[in-house]
């Protein structure tokens, strides 16, 4: 079986709601992923925009989340080191923030925000902090499997 990762807040394809945005709570949705490769020893995640008009708008960086989840609950803590979710790590958004930043486009057309899941099968070596292009470098050679989730978002005119 392939990785695949959903949401019980949307559908892949469909709206993300006001709640997980920036003009809602700004919390990050509950995301549960299956059929995870037998070797996977950690996950990562990266949620981007690649309709930002200054180009790809990086909105949540995790990474080292243990082997053995399947989930990330609602509203996880926008901080650097995670221990209830098994020690895992947050890098910065754009934003400059750590965690999670909500859907938060300029009024006018729907952006896509994709959420990306890696298999990995190892811990790595990153400290807390650390940005998509770290997170993406330091994967290389260890990705077992990808999943990915879409939404979208658009901003009404005031």
């Amino acid at each position: 079986m392939a990785l695949s990762l959903s949401s019980t807040a949307f559908q892949d394809g469909t709206a993300i709601p006001l709640k997980y945005t920036c003009d809602g709570a700004d919390v990050s949705p509950p995301l549960a992923w299956n059929g995870a490769p037998p070797r996977a020893a950690a996950f990562a995640l990266i949620a981007d925009d690649p309709d930002a008009p200054a180009g790809t708008w990086v909105h949540w960086v995790l990474y080292n989340v243990p082997g053995t989840a399947t989930q990330l609950p609602e509203n996880v803590a926008k901080a650097d080191a995670l221990p209830d979710l098994g020690g895992a790590l947050q890098g910065r958004n754009d934003f400059r923030r750590a965690g999670y930043g909500g859907p938060c486009p300029p009024p006018g057309p729907a952006h896509h925000y994709l959420f990306k899941l890696y298999a990995l099968d190892a811990l790595l070596k990153l400290k807390p902090g650390a940005q998509k292009q770290d997170l993406e470098a330091a994967m290389q050679a260890h990705v077992l499997g990808t999943a990915q989730l879409m939404g979208t978002y658009a901003r009404q005119r005031r």
